[in-house]
């Protein structure tokens, strides 16, 4: 048996359950060692019978005094009945289906039972518990992992196929030098193996997570110190005298905020240096992070170098076509757009004017980063809504020029602490002001008693020639999930706003179809935009002055800010409804903060306090590879200390080239994957 080898290669594991642990990216014996429990039962300790309660999970052990069938015995959905007996009471243990476990058990024998009890007709039971008999090496009894729930795979299946690699544990090699290893006082990866699994005490387990997470937190910041040194490499960046935007500066019809003009500062030392800008800008929705970039593609436009937008939808990307044209046609500025929906014909002017440098700045979605964009002088790169784009596309798009200096911006507020991990290869600049004369959006919260009142408020917002977006958590109706479905409220209310254009859109829907009716929306054509969260990141409405959040207490905090910060884009009071549907604990407290608060930074760090990194937002959707067993915020002692490990080897070694970092070397590699280009 080989670390390498395939899962199906085990016993008890065939096509079908190799398929299963393979769509939870589970390939080898390897990977199988790497699923780590998510928690422990602790089952050392047995309860004797009478002490029993009812609603609570015990370990006991008996013999079986009696076995019977409740039916027919030869049906398969027949219940089997054991009673089992202690030297202080009796207990009754029910299986349905139990013909398929009656020949497991045998009169006056003992076994453990593990299970929740319950109460029937003052009878004590325990249903489907798990079991053993006394003397099998299945022992059900001690400290035992609960892994992650795998769909077709049970608890005691995954615990099964843990003892069966325990002959694997010997091949668990050190990885580190040695000096890491007696610095940060570290178990071998071996022992941590062997006792995230199987631990026979607390201590065990302490000790083998500290050893697990360091190795991959280590993995992980050693990445992002190396990505982040690469990018520092290029000398002979593209120097952008950048006190000429001063004139445009001028020329605005407002003042810069305090948060804009420290931003532009921050970039304009950066383009000063002769080394390539990499700046990402976080601000909340509507605090300008826009006009910024507009001062760095006009300062790049004046020292005769061309700026490239890539936005993360087409109504986008066509959306600040229009306002850059409008901000840049008195200065001579030229904008383009490039999108898939162009014609041929269209595309290929756009790519003529382009590559001779009659296009100065070009706006588009992904297809600006396809081979055949070609630009005369390519000086700055900017991403609108960096989460929607990977590392890797950024660095195509920045291969269009050479050493272009490149500026990132998102909306969605993420903690400082945070921030620096996951754009570990940026420096991070951050709006935290609004625009004079921006109303704060009043937010308020609704029960189901109160929906109604919600509706007509949105009727009158209608009557004032205003418009509204409603959200659902689900695209339609579902028996599992009890929630209000968006094709369930677009019908609903289309009734209730009878006169008025009602639309539905969803994420299952063709792109061209969503542009469209984002498009009528946005021309005001229709009303009220039912919808399910496609909308999160959507375009600027500031004739929309009302948003409806409908079973809030599916979404989490930061969305449920970015959804809000749909509304309040233009100077009329906005509106934020969130109706709860079942008032949970959690979701009072987050209707309360949203309700006390417009900050997105504030909002992000009580987001993180109550949810963790893991939920606040898809990892690898931020270019943040996925993490197996460590957590950034609860294990932030460990990141330290991981953090300082890194920086000293990357400042030691930056190319990682000596031969005892080669397996730290590889495990970066495949964390990474294709975001991250080291040398073999």
């Amino acid at each position: 048996m080989e670390l390498n080898d395939k899962v199906s290669s085990l016993k008890g594991i065939g096509p079908k359950k190799a398929e299963i642990l393979k769509k939870n990216h589970i390939f080898t014996l390897e990977d199988l060692l790497n699923l780590f429990p998510r928690k422990y039962e602790d089952r050392r300790q047995e309860t004797r019978i009478e002490d029993l309660q009812p609603g609570k999970e015990f370990l006991i052990s008996g013999k079986v005094l009696s076995r019977r069938y409740s039916g027919n015995p030869y049906k398969k959905n027949t219940p089997l009945t054991l009673l089992v007996s202690d030297e202080t009471g009796t207990v009754e243990i029910l299986f349905f289906n139990g013909r398929y476990i009656a020949n497991l058990f045998n009169v006056n024998q003992d076994y453990s039972f593990y299970g929740r009890v319950t109460e029937n007709f003052d009878r004590k039971q325990m249903i489907h518990p798990e079991f053993h008999r006394i003397g099998d090496p299945n022992d059900i009894r001690g400290i035992i992992p609960i892994y992650p729930q795998i769909s077709g795979i049970s608890q005691n299946e995954l615990r099964k196929i843990q003892l069966q690699l325990q002959e694997l544990y010997p091949q668990v090699e050190e990885w580190l030098p040695d000096e890491v290893v007696s610095e940060n006082r570290l178990a071998s990866p071996a022992y941590a193996i062997e006792n995230i699994h199987f631990p026979k005490d607390g201590k065990q387990v302490l000790e083998s997570k500290f050893r697990l997470i360091f190795d991959e937190l280590l993995t992980l910041e050693t990445g992002l110190f190396y990505i982040k040194n690469e990018t520092r490499k290029d000398t002979g960046g593209i120097v952008i005298e950048a006190d000429c935007a001063d004139q445009f500066i001028k020329d605005l019809p407002f003042e810069l905020t305090a948060g804009q003009k420290s931003v532009w500062e921050d970039m304009k030392r950066d383009l000063a240096a002769d080394k390539v800008m990499n700046r990402l800008i976080q601000g909340d929705v509507g605090s300008g992070k826009t006009v910024v970039a507009e001062l760095a593609m006009y300062a790049a436009a004046q020292n005769g170098y061309q700026s490239v937008m890539m936005a993360p939808t087409e109504i986008l990307a066509k959306q600040h076509v229009q306002s850059l044209t409008a901000d840049f046609e008195k200065y001579g500025i030229s904008v383009g757009l490039l999108c898939s929906s162009m014609k041929a014909a269209e595309k290929r002017e756009t790519l003529q004017r382009l590559a001779i440098g009659q296009i100065q700045i070009l706006v588009g979605t992904h297809a600006v980063i396809q081979p055949d964009v070609i630009f005369k002088n390519l000086g700055m790169v900017i991403t609108d809504e960096q989460h929607r784009f990977g590392v890797n596309q950024r660095s195509l798009l920045s291969k269009k020029g050479k050493n272009p200096n490149i500026l990132v911006m998102t909306a969605t507020p993420i903690p400082r602490t945070l921030a620096v991990i996951i754009y570990g290869d940026l420096d991070i600049s951050q709006i935290r002001t609004m625009p004079r004369g921006r109303q704060p959006i009043k937010t308020m919260q609704a029960d189901m008693e109160n929906r109604n009142r919600v509706y007509d408020f949105v009727k009158k917002q209608l009557k004032e020639k205003k418009q509204a977006y409603v959200v659902a958590p689900l695209i339609e109706e579902s028996d599992k999930i009890d929630a209000k479905s968006a094709e369930e409220l677009h019908k609903e209310l289309s009734q209730k706003f009878a006169g008025f254009q009602v639309a539905l859109i969803h994420g299952a829907m063709k792109q061209e179809e969503k542009d469209f009716i984002m498009g009528e929306f946005s021309d005001g054509n229709i009303d009220v935009l039912v919808s399910t969260v496609v909308i999160e990141v959507g375009i600027n409405v500031p004739n929309a002055t009302v948003m409806v959040v409908e079973n809030c207490e599916r979404f989490g905090l930061a969305q449920l800010h970015q959804l809000r910060g749909r509304v309040g884009r233009g100077s009329d009071q906005s509106y934020c409804f969130l109706i709860c549907h079942n008032e949970t604990d959690v979701a009072k407290e987050r209707n309360q903060i949203m309700c006390e608060s417009n900050d997105g930074f504030e909002i992000a760090e009580a987001d993180l306090r109550l949810r963790g990194p893991g939920e606040l937002f898809g990892t690898r959707q931020h270019g943040l590879p996925e993490m197996h067993i460590s957590d950034l915020v609860r294990h932030g002692d460990v990141l330290e200390k991981a953090k300082n490990t890194a920086k000293a080897i990357i400042d030691k070694d930056p190319d990682l080239r000596n031969r005892k970092y080669e397996k730290l070397k590889n495990r970066i590699r495949k964390m990474f994957g294709e975001d991250i280009k080291l040398e073999l």
